[in-house]
C-alpha cells in the first residue's frame, strides 16, 4: 500500500510544481498565474468540444508512451518513437501506390497494419543494435528517429509527392472509404478506441501471460533471466517490436482519421511528448491511458492560451519540458527513507553521550 501511495503521490505532487513552476514563469511575462491555470483546466476539460480535442489528442500519445513503456519494462530504453510513428503514417499513405486498397474497411484494416508493421521494424532495429552490437539503445533509436524523419521527407517531397499538393507537400490523399470515421458524429475518432485496447491489452499481456512475464524478468534482473535459461534477445526484440508497432499505428491513425494523407503536419511531436507520457505511467500500459489524457488536455489548451493572454502555442511544451525534469528527480527520491532521513536531521545527543567526559587532548 505504502508503495502504490508512493507511485501516485510522487507524480502528482511532480506535475502540480511543474504547474506552479510554469505559472511563476508566466507571471514574470506580466500574466496572471491563476488566469493561466483556470485556461489551461478550460482548455482541455472545460467543454464538450475542448474534450474532443483532448481525447483527439490523447490516441496517438497512448500509443506513442507505449513505444517507451514495452521496452521498458525489458529493461531498454527507447525514446525514438517520432521516427516510428512518421513511418508508420507513411507506409499507411504509401500502400496505396503499391497495393489497390479496397474503398472500405478492409483497406482501412490493411492500412493500419502496413503502418504498425513499420513501426515495429523500425524499433526491433534498435533493439537490434542493442543486443548484437552492444549499441546503447536509447542513442540509437533516437539517431534512428532522425534518419525516419529524414525518409519522411525524402518520399512526401519527392517520390510519392501528389502533384496537386502544390504550397504543402504531401501523398496522395487515401480514398474516402479507407478514413477512420469519428466516433457518433464526433471528431473524436476510433484511433482512441484502438489505444484504450492496445493499453489495456499490453497490461494484460504484461501481467497475466508467460512471455509477458518473461520480459518482465528479462527487464527486472537479467541475471537470473540468464540462470533459467530464458531467451533475453528474443524477448527484447518482441517487446522492441511490439512498441514499435503501436507508435506505428500511431502514426497511421493520424493520417487515416485526422491528415487524410502523409504531409509534415505528420512530425508534431507525439513521438516525444509520449516519453513523457511513459515514464509519469512508471511505464504500466493501463496507467498511461489517463496520463495520455492530460496531456493531451494540456497540448489541446495550447491555442487557447494563445488567444487569450498571447503566449506562444508551443508554450505549453515548456510545461511538459519542466514535469519531465521534475518526473525525472522524483525517480531519484523514490526509494529514499524520508522517516530515517529526518530522524537524522532532528537527532540530538542522547543522554549517556552528553553524560561522557570530555577527554583531554
Amino acid at each position: 500500500m505504502r508503495s502504490t501511495f508512493a507511485d501516485l503521490l510522487l507524480p502528482i505532487g511532480a506535475i502540480a510544481l511543474a504547474l506552479l513552476i510554469f505559472g511563476g514563469l508566466v507571471a514574470l511575462a506580466g500574466v496572471n498565474p491563476l488566469e493561466l491555470w483556470q485556461l489551461l483546466f478550460t482548455g482541455a476539460f472545460g467543454s464538450w468540444f475542448s474534450w474532443q480535442n483532448t481525447l483527439q489528442r490523447a490516441a496517438p500519445l497512448m500509443l506513442t508512451a507505449l513505444c517507451v513503456a514495452i521496452p521498458a519494462r525489458a529493461g531498454l530504453i527507447i525514446i525514438g518513437g517520432e521516427g516510428a510513428l512518421v513511418l508508420g503514417g507513411l507506409a499507411c499513405a504509401g500502400l496505396a501506390y503499391f497495393v489497390p486498397l479496397p474503398n472500405n474497411a478492409a483497406g482501412t484494416l490493411l492500412a493500419c497494419a502496413a503502418g504498425a508493421v513499420a513501426g515495429a521494424l523500425w524499433i526491433a532495429a534498435a533493439g537490434w543494435l542493442r543486443q548484437y552490437r552492444s549499441i546503447n539503445e536509447t542513442i540509437s533509436s533516437l539517431l534512428l528517429a532522425y534518419i525516419a524523419v529524414g525518409l519522411f521527407k525524402h518520399f512526401v517531397e519527392g517520390p510519392l509527392r501528389d502533384p496537386a499538393s502544390l504550397n504543402k507537400p504531401s501523398t496522395a490523399p487515401l480514398p474516402e472509404g479507407v478514413m477512420i470515421g469519428g466516433i457518433a458524429g464526433s471528431s473524436i475518432h476510433w484511433g482512441l478506441v484502438l489505444g484504450i485496447a492496445a493499453c489495456l491489452a499490453l497490461g494484460v499481456w504484461l501481467r497475466w501471460s508467460a512471455s509477458g512475464f518473461s520480459v518482465r524478468v528479462v527487464g527486472g534482473n537479467p541475471r537470473t533471466a540468464q540462470l533459467v535459461g530464458l531467451p533475453a534477445s528474443r524477448l527484447i526484440l518482441l517487446a522492441c517490436a511490439l512498441g514499435g508497432a503501436c507508435a506505428g499505428l500511431a502514426g497511421a491513425v493520424e493520417v487515416a482519421a485526422v491528415h487524410g494523407s502523409a504531409n509534415a503536419a505528420l512530425i508534431a511531436g507525439y513521438g516525444y511528448a509520449g516519453i513523457l507520457v511513459s515514464f509519469i505511467a512508471r511505464h504500466n500500459p493501463v496507467a498511461i491511458i489517463p496520463v495520455a489524457i492530460l496531456f493531451g488536455g494540456f497540448a489541446a489548451a495550447g491555442s487557447l492560451l494563445q488567444r487569450r493572454l498571447g503566449l506562444p502555442d508551443a508554450s505549453v511544451l515548456v510545461l511538459q519540458g519542466i514535469a519531465f525534469v521534475l518526473i525525472l528527480a522524483s525517480e531519484a527520491l523514490r526509494d529514499v527513507n524520508w522517516k530515517a532521513q529526518l530522524a537524522r536531521l532532528f537527532k540530538t545527543p542522547g543522554p549517556a553521550l552528553a553524560s561522557q567526559p570530555v577527554k583531554s587532548v
